[in-house]
């Protein structure tokens, strides 16, 4: 591509006399497109839109960056997270356990949980369905910090400012739970992508990361069955790869009383559970646990 350069115009005499042009260090294209030397670049000038802002190991050192606690101990902490399983497998009323048990700070599995405000976007079920699932599972053991509601608005339709509203309103929020994920998302299945996939996690990460509480989005597995159970999360590795970690919950029969939760994340350690189902109030209890997968 041919270059011109732009020469400096006439000085005028007076006040203009003394001052310097820096045009003189101005590259045009044919097309018209700006281009600078490397002479009137200034690497330290901010203000400039090509300004690179870096920070060196000493000062990444001396950097004190504050952490989120862990909402369950060793289970359950700050971000966005996916919980998938298979349908009829038994996802909701393991997100009832989790709801039930930070909103009451009890133990969970022998873990420790912070008690916090709780919301439970429970978008494929209706309040008749919440209520006999709940009294079932913790009878009259009711709290004011667990807040229910069928309906919600999709990502691009407002969600993250009715979040906003909510954690503003109840400062203590720490979990959300969202269930389904693809009852908030707006393209058409014709139209996911990894872009899409991705970037819709990028969203709700940010506001997760902005109030400091965990995203759960409820979600389902593929059909085709993997090696690795993280493989078998439907939709495109942008999912997995913008989120914190990801919840599976498997079982070897459809019909069986038992089930695997795995769980990795890139704040913890790789765990997976083994799970019985309680038949007289619908809990899943832990059998045992194996870390350091």
């Amino acid at each position: 591509m041919t270059e011109t350069k732009i020469t400096a115009p006439n000085s005028s005499v007076g006040a203009d006399a003394g001052q310097s042009n820096k045009h003189n260090n101005i590259l045009t294209d044919l097309d018209g497109e700006v281009k600078f030397s490397a002479e009137f670049y200034d690497p330290f000038n901010e203000l400039d839109p090509y300004y690179l802002k870096t920070m060196s190991m000493p000062e990444l050192y001396d950097r004190v960056f504050t952490t989120n606690p862990p909402i369950i101990d060793g289970l359950l902490y700050a971000g966005v997270y996916l919980f998938v399983g298979a349908p009829k497998v038994g996802k909701s009323f393991l997100m009832a356990q989790l709801a039930y048990h930070v909103s009451t700070g009890t133990p969970m599995w022998n873990f420790e949980v912070k008690p916090a405000t709780v919301l439970y976007l429970a978008l494929e079920d209706d309040y008749a369905r919440l209520q006999s699932r709940f009294y079932r599972m913790f009878g009259t053991d009711s709290t004011d910090n667990l807040h229910f509601s069928t309906v919600a608005n999709s990502v691009n339709g407002g969600l993250e400012n009715q979040l906003r509203k909510f954690t503003k309103e109840y400062k203590d929020t720490k979990l959300i739970i969202i269930d389904t994920l693809q009852k908030v998302r707006d393209e058409s299945k014709e139209t996911y992508s990894y872009a899409s996939d991705y970037q819709i996690i990028a969203r709700l990460k940010q506001f997760a990361g902005a109030y400091g509480i965990c995203l759960m989005l409820v979600h389902h597995t593929r059909k085709q069955q993997a090696d690795d159970k993280f493989d078998m999360i439907s939709g495109t590795n942008g999912l997995l790869g913008a989120a914190d970690g990801a919840f599976v919950l498997h079982k070897e029969k459809r019909t069986a009383n038992t089930a695997i939760l795995e769980i990795s994340g890139r704040d913890q350690q790789d765990q997976k559970f083994y799970l019985t189902r309680n038949q007289e109030n619908l809990t899943w209890e832990l059998d045992r646990a194996e870390t350091d997968l």
